[in-house]
């Protein structure tokens, strides 16, 4: 026998396969009925379930509804809608289904979220009398959001309006204008009726005009994303352990792996750093250590060569492909907070292990909650309310794109303690330090490792390498207060040294022709901070002045040299910049005082 092409070959049954389909739709629009109808046509109930059911209804004196057969709770049955995302089980002769039934009602459009989050396929159904609702374009809209792109529409009830071919191209050329508009496309239309099976599980004998695929032929049609441990590896790094009883000198870098697999003698890399090493073992607690951990497992490991890393990076092999770093973001967000989400105001985003602040941007678009329309014109998004917006980050952020792997590309945002809304990345958006942290990226990436790790010499010096930046106006004693701070740390036993920006620049800056332009003064800056970073990866606490430092140039800085390890202080009381600053000094007598307090309060050096 001839093997069979690839592509075939992918698309035998596979008794041992599964896969998550979500239906959604309009409350009463019949989702629970499709849903029950295919179970029952399949022979998927549980022996009895649907006799048993039928007599409850005559009981009662209640008409026989195919979707009592999964509108399993007390609420749900007495109101007849369903509330939660009822789960249902069925094998189809391709693979195992596990079907997630979310609730239509707007006041219950969290659980349809929620229930959907993890679907690989959805199935959205459309009254075919009743015609495209609210929820119809809420529905399809939140589908997008969540990376969903393997989309059925159901137009449903075609009983009620006669199997009527012009009402479902109707409907079919409405709903498809909509998707077209938001960027999705739908994988096909299909004609039913769930009451009486009309193209579920078998073809409809009252549509002979319908020569496309049953429901059950077009979810056996829907292609299974790769699993997990074949995508590309993935680690959020959760925390980072050493232990020191008896001569145990390992450090642990801890995570649960999201996707992928990870085996010791791996080359691997951390970003957003770049940084990288070779996995030394892979550790596991109170059993034998272990050759290879995967997907979904808790794992720890060590390293050949110690590099300083820090919780909220993500780990992945050197082969596999890289995850976007980025400071800005264009994401699909469902907001739930009680306050509107506004601009101007910084929240908390969490994406894997990593916390970074977060403020809008950019609102490119936001779906009312009531009317489903997109306004292009909003300044806030409501209760409810789904957004497509451009995120600003303090920080820069290792992610994916819900297109590629879905776990890394989750966030949700915190608002004082609370969590008030959820997304996915949609892309990176570039800025004017990408290109510099994507040169960083690269050079981090062929650092050539010394014998001594920057913890080692932390250890050594009973300090931990930082950048002091002194700025404000001329003539408020930065110079000064620099080489007074200087002398007093090296006296208490520091490794310290001072460098003037006037330095760099008729030094290692000298071939830079001073024309004033903006390229050029970013050019000083990289440099000056290129310089910082050898000195700081020396061990040392250095000390840089400079005149009236903006904004601007300290994040040029923190592109280079991780914003943790920079403290910046304003000398005087005007200040005439934009800087962020963290300690501002009005009285020059007690600013070396009060700098050395702040190194304390920051763990740069210890308190006595």
């Amino acid at each position: 026998m001839m093997n069979q092409p690839a592509s075939e070959a992918a698309r035998l049954p596979d008794a041992n396969e599964k896969m998550d389909i979500v239906f959604v739709g309009h409350v009463d629009h019949g989702k629970s009925t499709i849903v029950g109808r295919l179970m029952a046509d399949t022979g998927s109930l549980p022996q009895g379930k649907l006799e048993q059911v039928r007599e409850s209804c005559a009981r009662n004196s209640r008409p026989f509804e195919y979707a009592f057969l999964i509108d399993a709770l007390k609420d749900e049955r007495s109101q007849n809608i369903t509330i939660d995302s009822a789960r249902v089980f069925f094998k189809s002769d391709r693979r195992h289904y596990i079907i997630i039934d979310a609730p239509g009602h707007i006041e219950f459009i969290k659980n349809m979220v929620t229930g959907a989050s993890r679907a690989e396929a959805a199935l959205l159904v459309i009254d075919a009398q009743e015609g495209v609702q609210e929820n119809s374009r809420r529905h399809g809209y939140l589908l997008k959001m969540l990376g969903i792109r393997q989309i059925a529409v159901l137009i449903n009830k075609m009983d009620l309006v006669g199997y009527r071919q012009e009402q479902f191209e109707q409907l079919r050329a409405e709903y498809s204008t909509y998707l077209s508009g938001i960027g999705v496309q739908a994988t096909c239309f299909i004609p039913v009726s769930g009451r009486e099976g009309d193209n579920v599980a078998g073809p409809s004998q009252h549509m002979g005009w319908y020569s496309g695929p049953t429901v059950l032929q077009a979810l056996d049609s829907f292609e299974k994303k790769r699993a997990p441990v074949e995508q590309a590896l993935r680690i959020p790094v959760q925390d980072i352990y050493r232990f020191t009883l008896f001569g145990d000198d390992r450090r642990i870098v801890a995570g649960t792996i999201s996707s992928g697999a990870l085996a010791a003698g791996d080359e691997i890399v951390f970003y957003p750093s770049g940084k990288h090493s070779q996995v030394k073992s892979i550790e596991a607690f109170n059993r034998p250590a272990i050759q290879r951990s995967e997907a979904g497992q808790a794992t720890g490991f060590t390293l050949e060569q110690q590099i300083y890393i820090q919780r909220g990076e993500i780990a992945t092999r050197v082969s596999d492909p890289a995850p976007a770093v980025s400071k800005k973001l264009r994401v699909s967000l469902f907001w739930l907070g009680k306050e509107p989400m506004v601009a101007r105001k910084t929240y908390v985003l969490k994406l894997g292990t990593a916390r970074v602040k977060a403020s809008i941007e950019k609102i490119i678009g936001v779906m009312d909650a009531a009317s489903g329309k997109i306004s292009n014109d909003k300044h806030q998004i409501e209760h409810h309310e789904v957004a497509e917006i451009e995120l600003a980050l303090n920080r820069e952020l290792a992610f994916d794109l819900s297109d590629t792997l879905s776990d890394t590309s989750r966030f949700v945002i915190v608002d004082q303690f609370e969590i008030c809304g959820g997304g996915i990345v949609l892309a990176e958006v570039q800025d004017s330090e990408s290109q510099l942290r994507e040169s960083v990226l690269q050079r981090n990436l062929r650092w050539i490792q010394g014998g001594v790790t920057l913890e080692q010499r932390a250890e050594r010096y009973s300090q931990r390498p930082t950048l002091v930046l002194i700025t404000g106006k001329k003539g408020t004693g930065r110079k000064q207060t620099a080489r007074d701070l200087e002398n007093r740390l090296f006296q208490e036993g520091r490794h310290v040294y001072y460098l003037g920006f006037g330095s760099v620049i008729h030094g290692v800056d000298s071939d830079l022709k001073p024309n004033g332009s903006l390229e050029v003064h970013r050019e000083h800056v990289r440099r000056l901070a290129e310089v910082a970073h050898l000195l700081l990866d020396a061990g040392f606490i250095l000390i840089l002045t400079a005149v009236e430092v903006t904004q601007d140039d300290l994040e040029i800085m923190e592109a280079i040299i991780d914003a943790k390890h920079i403290e910046t202080v304003w000398m005087g009381d005007d200040v005439t910049t934009d800087l962020l600053f963290d300690l501002k000094v009005e009285e020059r007598e007690t600013a070396v005082t009060q700098i050395k307090h702040l190194l304390q309060e920051h763990g740069a050096i210890f308190r006595p």
